[in-house]
């Protein structure tokens, strides 16, 4: 038998690529999905992030551009659930008390891999109930993922404040969680402005790429939080 000891030796596993992979895939499905979308007249050319012609989902619903999304997104379900396994270690490596959020945080990773994971292998089916499952699956990702987000990027805060290059990776990481929950008061309140169903729909189409650009950008830096704090995996072989 093996275990895994994480801690900031220099020897061991360097963990970051871990957290950097985690950020990359969902960002390459959809840079690659949408426009692929757009050549093959799937879904209308715009910038989504201005324009809100297309949701998330759409980028990437059928032919193709779904095959090519969901196999990237569900390998990065299991690796943004890994890194939330082992966000706690991470965090007692610089310091962090052992309280109830941070006990919650594999659980809250755990649930929102498998809600990426469930709303990636119903997208590009038919039916109320498949439509039903990609909805609350991207609905409860994003909900659990911006929790954790938001426990991790306080501890850096709180923690990483001994010199300059701490406090650029705590900022790094904590500026664009700091904007989630006004994000979803956006998505939430100021479709109650408008009448129109399409401007609605494509302020809610908005908010769904920027708040899935924030998350991926807290991945790439809790990558290089990892990197600079030389958090690594120590492999220890069984007694037995």
């Amino acid at each position: 038998m093996a275990d895994a000891t994480p801690g900031t030796t220099r020897h061991g596993r360097a963990l970051w690529p871990l957290a950097l992979l985690a950020a990359l895939l969902p960002l390459a499905a959809t840079a690659i999905a949408y426009p692929l979308s757009v050549r093959l007249e799937l879904a209308p050319g715009c910038n989504p992030f201005i324009d809100g012609c297309v949701s998330i989902s759409r980028a990437g619903r059928h032919g193709l551009p779904n095959i090519v999304f969901r196999g990237l997104l569900l390998p990065a379900a299991v690796l943004q659930a890994l890194c939330w396994i082992v966000c706690p270690a991470w965090l007692g490596t610089i310091g962090a008390p052992r309280d109830a959020l941070q006990r919650w945080l594999p659980a809250l990773g755990v649930g929102a891999g498998a809600m990426l994971a469930l709303y990636a292998t119903f997208l590009g089916t038919e039916g109320e109930g498949y439509r039903w499952m990609r909805r609350y699956g991207v609905f409860f990702y994003f909900g659990l993922t911006a929790i954790g987000a938001l426990v991790v990027s306080d501890q850096m805060l709180r923690r990483l404040r001994g010199d300059a290059r701490a406090r650029r990776i705590a900022f790094a990481v904590a500026a664009p969680c700091m904007l989630l929950p006004l994000l979803g008061l956006v998505h939430v309140l100021l479709p109650l402005w408008w009448s129109s169903p399409a401007e609605k729909n494509a302020l809610q189409n908005v908010t769904e790429w920027w708040g899935g650009a924030i998350l991926t950008a807290f991945f790439f830096g809790l990558a290089w939080a990892w990197r600079k704090t030389r958090f690594r995996a120590e492999l220890h072989g069984g007694d037995g």
